[in-house]
């Protein structure tokens, strides 16, 4: 049988085993006891008058009212100036505005270049609607934007310039936006339906209203995507297809004129109320049905500014005065029309690039009513190995051209005249790694300079005075329209990097 246990026969081992004091207490009762009235800790919960203040012991501590008197604070600069000094404009710089799509969201940017610095950056953006398709600038205030209706609330007239872009898209309207404002949500106006642009109108001041009463600005936001609507019949009041090139009158500022895939032209008056409704008074004044096909290309003759320059995918070019549009004359061509340009320094005398590599140069005097006519051109200029999708002329000097295709090449050309006849030569060309090139245009400053852009959604400005055997073709015409060129380095080219390419150099550093 076992042994049964006692609780008496056991004995706690860690409390015989501790030693204690002559008073009968444990020597680890008696350490805590001296611990807490050495630091007072039995005194910490208890709350009195305090007899000394944070940093009392710092003697000699100096205190500057301003950063700006403190020697220790290096960065003077405060961030809101530093910002406000990056959006500043100088007189010296230039404007570039483009369209692009990145990531499936359209937008507009805006860039300032410095030509002395060779620097360009994107300054601002705005959000689209849809993807862009051209793009127009204008000083003329349309009456029906924002900053128009607050100079009358406020019992101003309204302001004589300014400083918008218009934009063509997929949608039937377009929409004007105010390159002076930053991270604006809305456009100043959209010509369309006057429904629409009442709509788009009240929208904007009531988002304004609301950033009034809340202290603070809207933050932008993508908008949606509007859906494709059926197919409808022409309107002479509005577009009902895509706006596929605008055009704006440099003598009559109110005057815009619009190219659409619903095959016809019209005019707008930027100076009546563009929310009118009813009898359609806010639509467009004109409109012109001189094509039987998408109107691709559009232009004002700027020194007979009456006139109207068409190029449609029926494949004929136009030629009208907007008052008489009964009278145009025009030619038949070989391919789709992809640009139109008047020449600046001819009144008569026009360009047409095309879908085939052909430039043609024609004489609005010699062309008939009946385009299926025969039409001779002044010349006939193979361009490009694909489609001549970008085409300008230069304004300062005579005879000079710049063309741009799907090849990807950037082309510049010399058109001399003598005795009647007309020669034409390749000045020199350049890959400026846009891609196939969509646009190319020459700046308004500067006689040889141009900005480029394409598939690759990149902006690239190109010099061609960097290139000597470009100076040394093109001097003669240089000295006669007293353009002096000034010494540059580099290649002339100048752009923004990519943040694809930020990644590449970075990966070749390592």
């Amino acid at each position: 049988m076992a042994e049964e246990d006692h609780e008496e026969d056991w004995e706690d081992t860690s409390t015989s085993s501790r030693e204690k004091d002559p008073n009968g207490m444990d020597v680890d009762a008696q350490e805590e006891k001296d611990e807490m009235a050495k630091y007072k800790l039995d005194e910490y919960d208890q709350v009195g008058p305090q007899k000394s203040r944070l940093f009392s012991n710092i003697k000699g501590l100096t205190y500057y009212k301003e950063d700006e008197e403190d020697p220790y604070i290096t960065l003077k600069e405060d961030d809101e100036e530093e910002e406000q000094e990056q959006l500043q404009i100088y007189g010296t710089d230039n404007l570039i505005v483009i369209a692009k799509t990145e990531d499936e969201i359209p937008q507009l940017e805006v860039y300032v270049y410095d030509e002395k610095s060779e620097n360009i950056y994107v300054h601002h953006d705005f959000l689209l609607p849809s993807l862009p398709l051209c793009l127009e600038w204008l000083d003329f205030p349309p009456a029906s934007s924002s900053s128009s209706s607050r100079r009358r609330q406020q019992g101003q007239g309204p302001s004589s310039t300014g400083n918008f872009i218009a934009v063509g898209t997929f949608e039937p309207e377009i929409e004007i936006w105010s390159l002076d404002t930053v991270d604006g949500l809305f456009p100043d106006a959209i010509l369309g339906r006057p429904d629409k642009t009442k709509q788009l109108l009240q929208q904007q001041q009531q988002q304004e209203e609301e950033d009034m009463e809340n202290g603070s600005s809207t933050k932008k936001k993508k908008k949606k995507k509007k859906k494709k609507q059926a197919k409808k019949e022409v309107n002479p009041n509005y577009h009902v297809d895509a706006v596929l090139a605008l055009s704006w009158n440099r003598s009559y500022r109110n005057l815009l004129a619009s190219a659409s895939a619903d095959t016809t032209v019209k005019l707008w008056d930027l100076s009546r109320d563009l929310t009118a409704s009813g009898d359609e008074s806010g639509g467009a004044i004109r409109s012109f049905q001189v094509h039987r096909d998408k109107v691709q290309a559009i232009q004002w003759n700027v020194m007979d500014p009456s006139v109207l320059l068409t190029g449609s995918y029926d494949r004929t070019v136009k030629t009208f005065d907007s008052r008489a549009p009964d009278g145009s004359v025009g030619a038949m061509l070989g391919a789709d029309v992809e640009a139109v340009r008047w020449d600046p320094w001819d009144p008569h005398c026009f360009f047409v690039s095309l879908e085939n590599g052909y430039v043609l140069n024609f004489d609005a005097r010699t062309l008939s009513s009946d385009p299926a006519r025969s039409s001779s051109t002044r010349f006939t200029l193979f361009a490009h190995d694909g489609a001549v999708s970008a085409l300008d002329v230069n304004p300062h000097i005579p005879g000079c051209l710049v063309t741009g295709g799907t090849d990807k090449l950037v082309k510049i050309w010399n058109v001399n005249e003598t005795g009647g006849k007309r020669d034409v030569s390749l000045v020199t060309s350049r890959d400026l790694d846009v891609g196939k090139v969509f646009t190319a245009a020459w700046s308004p400053d500067d006689a040889l300079t141009i900005a480029a852009g394409g598939s690759k959604g990149k902006l690239q400005i190109w010099d061609v005075g960097a290139n000597a055997g470009a100076r040394k073709t093109l001097a003669t015409k240089l000295k006669n329209a007293s353009v002096a060129l000034r010494e540059k380095t580099g290649d002339g080219v100048v752009g923004v990097a990519s943040d694809d390419e930020d990644d590449e150099e970075e990966e070749e550093d390592v």
